[in-house]
Parts: C-alpha cells; structure tokens; sequence
C-alpha cells in the first residue's frame, strides 16, 4: 500500500469515496458540490490530504484530510483531523492506520503541538483506531459547537 499527499489530479479519484464518507455521516450525496469543495482546498492549499492506494494500481482504500490550525495557549500549530474514511472493501488491511500514521509524521514535520480529531460518540471502531496509535480523549477541554448557517448552500 502507498500513501501520497492528493492534488487537483486525483479529484475524480476522490470524490466517489469523500460521497461515500459524507454519506456515512448522514449527509446527503451531492457530488457535484462535493467535488468543487475538494476542488478549492486543494488548490487553495486550506487542507492536508492523503490517499491510501494499492501498490499496483490507481484504486482508492481510503483518505484522509487534515486542516491547519493554531493554539494560541502554546503559540504552536495545530492539525485538525477532519475526515477519515476506508472504502468498505479495503476495512481490516489497516489502510486508517497507515493514513493516520502518515499524518502524525507530517504533524511532526510542521512543528505542530498536536492533532486533534473528533468523531460521533457511538463509532467505537474509530474511537479504537485513533487509541491504537496515541490519541487520547481530552478531559481538559470540552467541546462545543455553534451552527451558524443550518441551511447548506450547494
């Protein structure tokens, strides 16, 4: 397996699995939509994301996307692990964390402090996943979450 940081090239690559994920969560599809927001954090360069691919073929196992952030409290960067998906074929062959440990090391590499990662409270496979290679739950800060624009504009 081979990781490799995506570009504007593996945009049709990407986009089927990032609907998949997207639809996972209860969203609905909209491709169409989806593709131009992989579009723009790519060529905006606003996120971080990796592709889990076989070493022989132009097939996606899974991506992740990170997003870049600071924590003023330490004065260091900081990476949001926003999204993180397998393809239901390639789950068990450990594709997340192949992609996870690819993301620490980039973490490592921009001096970042830490990477932060948030997920529904009942999806205990990833709560294992993300335990397996050192994130913890964090009992110092408590998250909250303000909706400003309810109503999507695709």
């Amino acid at each position: 397996m081979r990781i490799l940081q995506a570009t504007l090239e593996h945009l049709d690559l990407l986009t089927p699995l990032f609907v998949k994920y997207r639809e996972f969560y209860g969203e609905l599809a909209f491709p169409e939509a989806s593709r131009r927001f992989l579009e723009k954090r790519l060529r905006r360069k606003e996120s971080v994301i990796y592709l889990a691919m076989p070493d022989d073929e132009d097939k996606l196992l899974g991506f992740c996307q990170l997003y870049p952030s600071f924590s003023s409290l330490s004065l260091k960067r900081v990476w949001i692990l926003n999204d993180i998906y397998v393809a239901e074929e390639a789950r068990r062959q450990l594709v997340a964390d192949r992609l996870l440990q690819t993301a620490r090391k980039m973490a490592k590499e921009t001096n970042a402090v830490r990477m932060r990662v948030s997920t529904k409270v009942d999806n205990t496979v990833a709560h294992k996943v993300y335990e397996s290679i050192g994130f913890h739950e964090d009992t110092e800060f408590k998250n909250y979450v303000l909706p400003i624009n309810p109503d999507y504009d695709y």
